[in-house]
């Protein structure tokens, strides 16, 4: 079993140690990710571009964690061979993947060559794909210096931010329904933009940071207190009885949180924007972690209903209701990775809340390393049916993601070595 006591050696030794073994493509740059659920048959050798930016912005932030003393290399990470790889990676995708009209396109063949994921659907297919290589590029600029990078970065946040202004944001691999917003595009915009101002010190990136946070905090919050975070909101009245707006993504909340607490603390009028009293985030969390959790296995569900278990309501045939209906009981890698990072960091940033969390924190430690982690050396089993089976199954994207786990990794390694009074 990895050493789950230890996050520095779970992430050195086990996540970052398969990663660089079997992502980097040394000839074309990028990583290779459509790995199968277990690691071990490379299935496609194609390049979500979604998929490269996160490598991006992975590579950059470890290297700045390793040369600031934040993390230990271990023997394992070699801070001139990491800036080599996100540099061909950097390479790759401003090559091949950013198109003239500040978006992306979604997938390329191995050497670069973009097609359309489905015919006639344009080269163009999510915005999430233009905000995480908005991400990466932008951490790419902090360390690099790459002014270009930085610039490129905020031209893609910002007709990204224009999109979604204008109701016009394509969002595959989960198109929304016309009929209702969703929680994941203001998300998406206020971390991408955190990052890009972190990267650039863009004012452009801070408002935009400011007003997605200034959404979520006014428009997309309910209940006692505010604190449950709506999924997808109605545009038009008669619809809040369906299963569209009842379900929730509690993986997507725990999050989301984290992301307007590091805004909050790194851009300015972001904590304005949030409201006057920001104890209604830990308040949240313990909504999404009390609604997500499965009493009988144990673990977060995918979805779940407002009222709590399987989500219901009436339904508006649109294909997003069958992937809720499906799949809302499974047990995949990234809400539990992202909520034992919220958990930690919540605790620390909201004493008054902090027991309730850290025991919130302890229950996700022992479920999640019990379950997920494939073995010394490797990464995790991604994907799981309710008990915790693994399923071979596509959740997303096709790919085995370089992300959320290493990600949540890190940021608790950071956390750790934060002195309490020490901002982040």
């Amino acid at each position: 079993m990895p050493d789950v006591a230890n996050p520095t050696s779970h992430l050195v030794h086990d996540v970052l140690a398969w990663w660089l073994r079997n992502g980097p493509d040394r000839y074309h740059g990028g990583v290779l990710t459509c790995w199968d659920n277990q690691g071990e048959n490379l299935l496609s050798t194609d390049k979500y571009t979604w998929s490269q930016g996160r490598w991006i912005w992975l590579l950059a932030r470890v290297v700045e964690a390793v040369e600031a003393g934040r993390l230990s290399a271990q023997g394992v990470l070699d801070s001139a061979e990491l800036r080599g790889l996100a540099r061909g990676s950097v390479e790759f995708v401003r090559s091949h993947a950013v198109l003239p009209d500040q978006t992306t396109a979604y997938v390329t063949d191995r050497a670069g060559t973009p097609y359309e994921p489905s015919p006639g659907s344009g080269l163009h297919a999510s915005l999430f794909a233009d905000c995480f290589v908005a991400l990466g590029l932008a951490a790419w600029a902090r360390i690099g210096p790459d002014i270009d990078a930085g610039t490129a970065a905020v031209a893609l946040l910002e007709s990204a931010a224009e999109r979604v202004r204008a109701g016009v944001a394509k969002t595959d691999p989960y198109p929304i329904h016309p009929d209702f917003t969703a929680l994941s595009l203001p998300m998406i915009l206020v971390g991408t933009a955190t990052e890009v101002f972190l990267g650039t010190r863009s004012p452009r990136a801070a408002a935009i940071a400011v007003e997605a946070a200034g959404t979520i905090g006014s428009a997309l919050r309910t209940g006692p207190a505010g604190a449950d975070l709506v999924e997808m909101r109605p545009r038009v009245d008669g619809l809040d009885d369906t299963l569209l707006a009842r379900h929730r993504t509690p993986g997507h909340v725990l999050e989301c949180l984290w992301f307007l607490a590091h805004a909050a603390e790194a851009v300015p009028g972001v904590a304005a924007a949030l409201g006057p009293d920001p104890r209604w985030l830990p308040t949240a969390a313990l909504h999404a972690l009390e609604l997500g959790w499965d009493d009988r296995h144990g673990g977060l569900f995918r979805y779940a209903d407002r009222d709590g278990g399987e989500p219901r309501g009436r339904t508006l045939a649109d294909p997003y209701e069958r992937l809720v209906q499906e799949t809302w009981d499974t047990k995949l890698w990234w809400p539990h990775a992202e909520a034992l990072y919220t958990t930690a960091l919540l605790a620390r940033r909201f004493p008054d809340a902090g027991a309730h969390l850290g025991a919130w924190h302890q229950r996700l430690h022992d479920y999640t390393y019990a379950t997920f982690p494939a073995g010394p050396g490797r990464e995790w089993t991604q994907i799981r049916d309710r008990d915790g089976t693994p399923l071979s199954r596509t959740v997303a994207l096709p790919v085995k993601d370089p992300f959320h786990i290493a990600r949540a990794l890190l940021l608790q390694v950071e956390l750790i070595s934060q002195k309490p009074d020490e901002d982040r």
